[in-house]
Order: C-alpha cells, then sequence, then structure tokens
C-alpha cells in the first residue's frame, strides 16, 4: 500500500530494512497518530499479557517460590546486557527510577574541592539535581555546556564543546546521547576517550535512545549508564536498569537489603548475617527489586526489544521519519541537520511567528500524539508507527503554518 503526500514525495510499501510496521503487536487506538515513546512507551500485548499472568499468580502467594526471586531479575539483567553490549550481566542493577540510579553512582565519587561535574545545558532534571547537591556538599564545581549557536552540524559542534569541557579538573562528566528535549544526537566516542584521558568518571543516561539506539559500554567504558524502563525498552512505568563499571563495583549502596547479601538464595541462613555482597553491581539492585509484577512485564518488552534489536528499530524509524522530515522542513519548519539527529526522535521548532497554540489546535484535531519540551516540538516515532503516522503529523504542520 503506497500513501503520496501533497508534493508527491512521501511513499512507501509499508517496509523499511527487513523490518515492517509492528503496530499490530499492541493495542494503540486505531483512530490516533502515537509518536512519543519518548514520553512514555504503549504497553505491548506481550507486555500486558505478562502483567496479566502475574497479576494471576499473586491471588496465591503459595504459587510464588524462592527462584522467583532471582531467576527472573537474572533474565532481566542478561537481556539488559545483551542489549547495551556488556559482558557480565551482574554487572546491571535494578533500579526503580534514573534518579535513584544517578544518586547511586554520587553517592560513590571521589573528587576534591574545586574540580568540576560536566554537564549540558537544559538537560533532564534528573541528570542536574543530584550534581547540584553533591557539587554543594563536596564544593566541586559544577561546568554546565551551552548549545553552540551554529545552525549546521549542531550536534558534531556540541559534542565537541563537551570535549573541550574536559580536563585535568573533571571529576565527572554526565551526558546523554541523545537529548531529551529535541532528540539532538552525540557522539559519545570522543566524549568517552576525553574523560578516560583526563581520569573523570563517565556517567550516561540512555532513557531517550537505549532500546533504539546501538550503544555499546564494552567499547565506551562508561563508569554508569542509567536507564529509565518505561520508554524505549517499552516495559512498565517504576523501572530502571543500570550498568556499572568496574571502579564502581566495590561501592556503596544507597541501602542495605537482605537480598543483595552473599548466600541470600538460602531463605533459612538469612539470620547469618553477611557483610559480603553478591557479585558485581547487585549491591546496588532497589530493595523488594524482585517485585513480581514488574519484573515479568520488564523482561517481556526486553525480550522483545532485543528481538528486533536497536540496530534494527533505528533503521526502522531513520526510514520511516525521513520523507516526514523532508516535507516538514519544505513547509519551514526548523530541524537539525541529518548527522545531528536520529530516526527515533526529533525536534520541529516553528517558522518565526507561528503560534504553538495553532500547532497544538492541528495536532488535537487530527489525533497526533507528540510532546512540547523547551521550544522544540518532540517527535518520537517507533516501530509501531507506520507513514500514515507521519503523513498526520505533516498534515497538521502545514495546515498550522497556512491558517496562521
Amino acid at each position: 500500500m503506497a500513501r503520496t503526500t501533497a508534493t508527491g514525495r512521501m511513499t512507501t510499501n509499508r517496509r523499511f530494512n527487513s523490518m515492517h510496521s509492528q503496530k499490530s503487536l499492541f493495542r494503540l487506538p486505531a483512530s490516533e497518530h502515537y509518536l512519543n515513546c519518548a514520553y512514555f512507551a504503549p504497553m505491548s500485548r506481550s507486555v500486558e499479557q505478562a502483567g496479566q499472568a502475574a497479576l494471576e499468580r499473586l491471588r496465591n502467594p503459595a504459587s510464588i517460590g524462592a527462584d522467583m526471586f532471582f531467576e527472573p531479575v537474572d533474565e532481566v539483567r542478561k537481556l539488559f546486557a545483551r542489549i547495551i553490549g556488556a559482558d557480565d550481566h551482574r554487572q546491571v542493577a535494578i533500579l526503580p527510577s534514573v534518579s535513584y540510579g544517578m544518586a547511586t553512582v554520587a553517592n560513590n565519587i571521589y573528587g576534591s574541592e574545586g574540580q568540576e561535574i560536566v554537564l549540558l545545558e537544559d538537560q533532564f532534571p534528573s541528570d542536574v539535581y543530584i550534581w547540584r547537591r553533591v557539587a554543594q556538599e563536596k564544593r566541586l564545581k559544577l561546568k554546565t555546556v551551552k548549545r553552540p549557536t551554529s545552525t549546521t552540524k549542531l550536534g558534531p559542534a556540541w559534542t565537541q564543546e563537551i570535549v573541550e569541557s574536559i580536563s585535568p579538573r573533571t571529576a565527572v562528566v554526565c551526558v546523554p546521547n541523545v537529548h531529551w528535549a529535541d532528540g539532538l544526537r552525540f557522539d559519545l566516542s570522543p566524549i568517552a576517550d576525553a574523560a578516560r584521558a583526563s581520569g573523570a568518571m563517565l556517567v550516561i543516561d540512555g532513557s531517550q535512545s537505549v532500546g533504539a539506539l546501538p550503544i555499546d559500554v564494552g567499547e565506551l567504558k562508561p563508569d554508569a549508564l542509567i536507564c529509565a524502563g518505561y520508554k524505549w525498552l517499552m516495559g512498565p512505568y517504576g523501572m530502571s536498569l543500570g550498568y556499572f563499571g568496574p571502579r564502581l563495583l566495590e561501592g556503596q549502596p544507597l541501602e542495605e537489603n537482605w537480598i543483595t547479601r552473599r548466600n541470600s538464595e538460602n531463605f533459612a541462613d538469612l539470620v547469618n548475617y553477611r557483610d559480603e555482597y553478591q557479585p558485581g553491581a547487585i549491591r546496588f539492585d532497589v530493595g523488594e527489586r524482585s517485585n513480581f509484577l514488574h519484573i515479568p512485564m520488564m523482561l517481556a518488552a526486553l525480550e522483545q526489544t532485543a528481538l528486533w534489536g536497536p540496530a534494527s528499530t533505528q533503521s526502522y524509524c531513520s526510514a520511516l521519519s525521513r520523507p516526514a522530515v523532508d516535507e516538514i522542513v519544505d513547509a519551514g519548519y526548523l530541524m537539525a541537520d541529518a548527522e545531528s539527529r536520529c530516526g527515533h526522535i526529533w525536534g520541529v521548532r516553528m517558522p518565526k511567528g507561528l503560534s504553538g497554540d495553532r500547532v497544538r489546535h492541528e495536532l488535537d484535531a487530527r489525533a497526533v500524539r507528540v510532546s512540547f519540551r523547551s521550544d522544540a516540538i518532540r517527535v518520537s516515532p517507533n516501530v509501531y508507527n507506520d507513514p500514515d503516522d507521519l503523513m498526520a503529523l505533516v498534515d497538521a504542520l502545514r495546515v498550522a503554518r497556512d491558517v496562521n
């Protein structure tokens, strides 16, 4: 089936790079065009079924054996490790939120008075507030790298600004590889090289990328990668996952709970208290990490995400987005250059004089679901989207411009 725009450019056979639309795996309303995965991923049928089965199991606690505290959690670790390129799944911790993961990292940093913590302008709040507190407590300095004024190759330009901000005075570099507000893409390789050369800790927020954009912690060697579970990993709200590098594996957790201690599998022996933790990053797991509702849902989500593969997901989203992006730019809207953006999340800025309320009205009239973040319209398609969804977005933006 083909779909053509007013300019005749947007045609497709609904198949991109060996993947076709996965909409049938979701229960999205047929009347809506959900282009907002960066806000909240829709629940797939498999995740929904896993949650229903978990609720039914919880009717009878006798069905919850000791193995269920450990085995499904290990499967979650293994799948997340596979998605991010980690060799050892025991370097993955089960977290309730990104802020919890960032606080865990901040609890274990080292740095002397006057050293710097490098952040980005307009970074997501969970990546900022904890470092503001740490800077005050440890008398460190926050160094915010501002968005360059360049209108071309903005991603590479900002990446270079980050690299140049790193020096022997740097204690921590905390960055995403995709900006949450408009999808601007950073090249983490030179940033990682600069952090490593200076001895600084590298902390990555992968919430708006992991699952939809390839990342390899084996190559980047970050000290931590923290990722929300309910966006591009497509799991339940209230779960996050974190990878912790070697420098943190002997660190101090935020809380002390029984299940992270050695031999915790032996319930009869729990009163023989042990100071030793389970290996790797398991010490950083949140209490009650075996959540018998969230873990099965997260596991189902990761199985599907791993099956698609971040590279295929990115390829699909890029091919799906490209014709729409061309149409939107032709209509006078402003976007980052191709080198600076991803296929799965991108920002659209309005032409001068166009009212945001006017754009919202046209989007709402067509049930196009996107987000407004800072001064950008944030569009974030995923594999459940098809050309009709992007065409509705293009139509709304064109009409908003024409009737303004």
